[in-house]
């Protein structure tokens, strides 16, 4: 059987290898130059492989749409993948956060891996080939058959048909979103297509830009509808102040939430999403009261804005000073009781005001895509095209960061590469 799978990124790849060890003739087609371009800057070029993880977690880890992956999962889990890299000679190592990286900490050893597969499976590799439509026929009921592409080259034909061209982020990689448009020409509903795992905006933005470059590690987030009072989103871990607002691992996975809750884009019009930072979470107000009277014993000679060097970073200092209205020529020794509990509120619940999503081109990943309502989840065939597959970020699944959208691709890409449902 002769299959065609479109897109040469992690899933495409997988869908190819496996395809080609179930006996397929197998014709990987992708529009760049290259393979496993945004592979290479995963994990910021060190490739966070997957997580350590049970797959029941990685469903918990997937706010898009999550149990439809029970299947993939099962067929395909984090420890193949680890396996798999072993095969070809590279080992791994878990980090902070049950994050799998390769040993050598270069993403480009990873794709390696995956080249080197496609080689001994004989997959023939057309380069700089774009799709641009995916011809079917139609069977007496009137259902859509896929047999075979239209390409900027030619026509090629097939038995089966893999589309895996990912989403619309970072477009440089080749991710722009043709997938979408292949899949709408045959039918195919797309759910709205937004920015995931991708830095926020705050309102705040001189603040911001102050603290720029500030990284806060062991920090805890709340982003809070301030208009329901409700927790929308609870981490702890690191973060980053950028010149437009923050990033950082926690806020990369708070946007692949917030980006879902119901009314988001009403809500950031109206000005009632917050986030809130505890800059000491591993302190009670009790505890970190008792710590600053420590210090403040430390210091009782020195002015109150001189008098938080162990507390604080240096940079968030200024800020804190400001924002708590103590005036920051006072002595240590006259701050009242009243000024030193604000303080503690301030440290405890320090609060930003979000403005909105960076664009999608700086996202990781595209929340939304081809509806899960029309793709066979045991199979990743389409329910509207026979002998059509999909696989990776196409799909409308998208989850938080640490491993696990690279999975998604993985798992997905190895169940729509095995044989004909």
């Amino acid at each position: 059987m002769k299959v065609l799978v479109i897109g040469g990124g992690p899933a495409g790849m997988m869908a190819a290898i496996t395809a080609s060890q179930n006996k397929n003739q197998v014709v990987l087609i992708e529009k760049m130059q290259s393979l496993g371009r945004k592979l290479l800057i995963t994990g910021k070029g060190r490739c966070n492989i997957t997580s350590s993880l049970s797959m029941e977690e990685f469903i918990k880890n997937t706010p898009g749409n999550g149990m439809f992956l029970y299947s993939c999962y099962q067929k395909y889990t984090n420890k193949d993948i680890i396996e798999f890299l072993k095969e070809e000679g590279l080992e791994v190592k878990e980090e902070r956060g049950n994050r799998i990286f390769p040993v050598t900490d270069h993403s480009y050893d990873v794709l390696k891996c995956f080249i080197k597969r496609l080689q001994k499976e004989k997959v023939e590799i057309h380069y700089n080939t774009s799709v641009k439509e995916i011809l079917f026929k139609e069977n007496e009921n009137g259902r859509k058959i896929a047999v075979g592409v239209k390409t900027n080259k030619g026509k090629i034909l097939a038995d089966k048909i893999i589309l895996a061209t990912g989403g619309k982020s970072y477009p440089l990689t080749g991710s722009t979103g043709d997938g979408y448009e292949i899949a709408k020409k045959l039918g195919h509903k797309i759910t709205k297509i937004r920015p995931s795992l991708v830095p926020l905006e705050i309102q705040q933005k001189n603040l911001c830009k102050e603290l720029q470059g500030l990284s806060l590690r062991n920090v805890g987030i709340k982003i809070i509808d301030k208009q329901k009072n409700k927790t929308v989103y609870e981490d702890f871990g690191e973060m980053l102040f950028t010149h437009f607002g923050v990033s950082g691992p926690v806020i990369l996975s708070s946007s692949a939430h917030l980006v879902r809750y119901k009314n988001i884009e009403e809500n950031l019009k109206n000005h009632t999403i917050d986030l809130i930072i505890d800059l000491k979470p591993a302190l009670s107000e009790k505890k970190l009261n008792e710590r600053i009277l420590r210090d403040f014993e430390e210091f009782k000679n020195k002015q109150f804005k001189n008098s938080l060097d162990k507390l604080l970073p240096q940079k968030l200092i200024g800020v804190i000073v400001e924002r708590s209205k103590i005036n920051p020529n006072k002595k240590v020794n006259e701050i009242t009781k009243e000024e030193r509990k604000t303080l503690i509120s301030l440290l405890k619940k320090f609060k930003l005001e979000i403005k909105g999503f960076r664009p999608i081109e700086e996202a990781i990943i595209t929340s939304g895509g081809i509806s899960i309502k029309e793709i066979n989840p045991k199979t990743m065939e389409s329910k509207i095209v026979k002998n059509l597959y999909l696989a990776g970020e196409i799909i409308d699944v998208d989850s938080y960061t640490g491993g696990f959208n690279l999975q998604i691709a993985y798992s997905t890409g190895y169940v729509s590469g095995l044989g004909l449902s």
